[in-house]
């Protein structure tokens, strides 16, 4: 079952454009190793459970490992081949709006080097590009 939100105040809403970059959630917070974001993109819930998993599975699920973005932006899309008008098609599955610099997953109690190569497998399964980042390190 992928992430989606228990209730929503709009069942629908318009798709929108991503602008500028990530002013909240853009500081690593609990961990001290991050993948963040390089790319605006609206990740979907199974997306970003994929990149998870991956991720859980390299380090053989030591650590502890914060999920920092949340689905909660319904994507709806109308049946295939199906004419235009009759309205906007029904909910489809669940986004997370991500801009540049936003961080999506934080890590903390795993080896520096097994963290780097985690993230980047946890990346590659993204259909964006990301960046491995740590705490208190100044680019």
């Amino acid at each position: 079952m992928a992430l989606s939100p228990k209730r929503v105040k709009h069942r629908k809403v318009q798709r929108g454009r991503i602008k500028g970059n990530a002013t909240r959630g853009n500081i690593i917070d609990f961990g001290d190793f991050a993948l963040v974001s390089l790319e605006p993109f609206l990740l979907t819930a199974r997306q970003l459970e994929a990149a998870r998993v991956a991720l859980n599975r390299r380090v053989k699920r030591g650590g502890k490992l914060w999920v920092r973005v949340f689905p909660d932006k319904p994507y709806s899309k109308k049946p295939a081949e199906t004419r235009m008008g009759k309205g906007k098609g029904a909910p489809d599955h669940w986004c997370a709006v991500v801009k540049p610099g936003t961080i999506i997953f934080e890590m903390s109690g795993i080896e520096r080097d097994l963290a780097s190569e985690a993230m980047l497998l946890a990346g590659s399964k993204l259909p964006f590009k990301t960046k491995f980042a740590e705490r208190n390190v100044v680019e």
